[in-house]
């Protein structure tokens, strides 16, 4: 069964194969969260598959050990390049509002936005896409079956997997959510405990949806057994999910945005993604400086100000484009680059409340990443979701399916900040079958001599973080200092700078402070991005994972 409107060749996850010819080598690469998603990549690769099939690989085995960043009962993008046809398409498998979903749902009596309703508990699960989006891979792109390419995850849930201090942390932070459902505290919990490391983590029955899913290519998870099992789960619980809405959840195929940032081409997502436009919006304001000739706490001033303002359009014009109309022309034009460069001084932060009020317009999480390059020339970078850690908290009885919580991923109420401080209006509201605007932003990066795969997890920060380090690999970095880059960043609302613990030293800090900018430290280092760079000469292949993660990348 295929869960797609329109058919094109080649699809995958966070992957890259490219083909240099017979006179050059040509190296494979995996980068991911975790070492044993990056090995089940590997071990698809070496047994035969492409980047395709191992990006298939990879994303099933991190639902299986990264619970608390994606899984079966979540949604993701996938950003693909097929080498032999020389094409980009992108792939949305991002999860969708249930067919009862209202724009008040989260609203009590008075009208007031309560936000424990979209954050826990089965009403706050949208309706899953990553399953449909691996079988979509499978069937167009795939060299092995999808039973093959299922097995190392299958296995991974069958036998356990180790936690390590990411997993302790991590369900620390939702303990008390995982204990008021029993079936998610038995699995991710340790007894009511939170695990420590070295913990063994066994999810007999995910290892049989996810045979159950490959064995019925898909049709049991979204109209079978499977379905209907889930179904009755969340709805006795108190969600609203019905079988219709798995039956009538389809992938979609989109085109990627193409800009360029002087002679690097810029390949990235469209809505609902709002990453794709916010970081090209801001790559044009940017193209109007040269950023060498600055010091380095003007160079974050800058910066920051061209995130202030691609963060405030993402507030007000972006959503599902199949429910509202995006202006992704307009916001990507350099016309509108240059009007939004001209309120930018070099010496002054901007007040974002000096800018156009968001509806002033005319009116017409965790998340986990990771990247693949193959022999062959087809890539792949792939960013998926739950949302917040282990979502919302609750599985379906009897599935071991994690259900996320993306529906607090839309505005439940206009210029109500979600759980990331996102405001938005209406154009991200809730509605039957719409998918929410999401900040996950797979990218790839074409400069005259090297490519770049790349994507990061980190919720309203996604964004901000692949910008720096785009702005790293244009300026030379590989992949080691652009996933080591000190992360800083502005969503427009709450008017501040947040940086990382350390991310900026006392001086830059004292300097962008007498610029006007207010600033918070967050206490702790935050993403995981995973990036692979090719060498367009030799075809040689270099890749890094995060060092604030415990992901593992590895070329052979």
């Amino acid at each position: 069964m295929t869960y797609v409107r329109y058919k094109f060749r080649y699809i995958s996850v966070v992957i890259i194969a490219l083909w240099f010819g017979d006179n050059a080598q040509a190296e494979s690469a995996v980068a991911s969260a975790h070492p044993a998603a990056t090995l089940a990549g590997k071990e698809i690769l070496e047994a035969g598959g492409n980047a395709f099939d191992a990006a298939i690989a990879v994303a099933a085995a991190l639902a299986v050990v990264e619970p608390y960043s994606s899984g079966i009962g979540g949604g993701g993008f996938f950003l693909l390049h097929n080498q032999k046809e020389g094409v980009n398409l992108f792939v949305d498998a991002r999860e969708e509002a249930p067919g009862k979903a209202t724009a008040g749902m989260y609203l009590d009596s008075s009208g007031d936005f309560v936000r424990d309703r979209s954050l826990n508990g089965p009403l706050a699960a949208a309706i899953p896409g990553l399953p449909a989006g691996l079988v979509y891979l499978s069937e167009n792109f795939a060299n092995l079956t999808l039973q093959e390419n299922l097995m190392p995850a299958i296995r991974l849930a069958r036998e356990g997997f180790l936690t390590g201090d990411r997993y302790e942390k991590m369900a620390g932070y939702r303990a008390p959510a995982l204990r008021l459902h029993k079936d998610a505290a038995k699995i991710f919990l340790d007894q009511g405990n939170v695990p420590k490391a070295g913990f063994r983590v066994i999810q007999k029955d995910l290892a049989e949806t996810l045979q159950a899913i490959a064995v019925s290519n898909g049709e049991s998870f979204y109209r079978g057994d499977l379905a209907r099992k889930m179904v009755d789960s969340v709805v006795s619980d108190g969600g609203i999910w019905r079988i219709e809405d798995l039956e009538n959840y389809e992938v979609k195929i989109r085109q990627p945005l193409v800009s360029s940032y002087h002679d690097v081409k810029i390949i990235s997502s469209p809505p609902p993604s709002s990453g794709g436009i916010a970081l090209i919006e801001a790559l044009n304001i940017l193209e109007r400086y040269d950023l060498k000739k600055y010091e380095r706490d003007t160079y974050i001033h800058l910066v920051v100000e061209a995130m202030r303002r691609a963060y405030r359009d993402r507030a007000d014009y972006l959503g599902d484009p199949d429910f509202v109309k995006v202006p992704v022309k307009e916001l990507s034009s350099q016309i509108h680059a240059d009007l939004l460069a001209s309120s930018i001084s070099d010496t002054e932060a901007t007040p974002s409340s000096s800018l156009p009020q968001i509806g002033s317009r005319p009116k017409g999480t965790d998340t986990t990443h990771f990247s693949i390059v193959d022999r062959l020339g087809n890539r792949v970078a792939a960013t998926l979701s739950i949302n917040i850690p282990f979502g919302a908290a609750i599985t379906a009885e009897g599935t071991g399916v994690l259900l996320n919580n993306e529906m607090d991923d839309f505005s439940a109420k206009p210029f109500t900040p979600n759980t990331y401080g996102l405001v938005g209006a209406d154009a991200n509201a809730i509605a039957p079958r719409k998918r929410p605007l999401s900040s996950m932003t797979p990218t790839f990066l074409e400069g005259t001599d090297r490519i770049a795969i790349m994507g990061t997890p980190g919720g309203s920060r996604i964004i901000s973080m692949v910008l720096i380090s785009a702005l790293d690999f244009i300026n030379g970095a590989e992949p080691i200092e652009m996933v080591s880059s000190k992360r800083f960043h502005h969503q427009y609302l709450p008017d501040q700078i947040y940086f990382e613990k350390d991310g900026l030293t006392s001086s830059e800090q004292e300097s962008l402070s007498k610029k006007g900018h207010k600033l918070k430290e967050s206490g702790r280092n935050y993403g995981n991005m995973q990036v692979i760079v090719i060498d367009k000469a030799d075809g040689s292949v270099d890749a890094a994972s995060d060092p604030r993660g415990e992901g593992s990348s590895v070329v052979w």
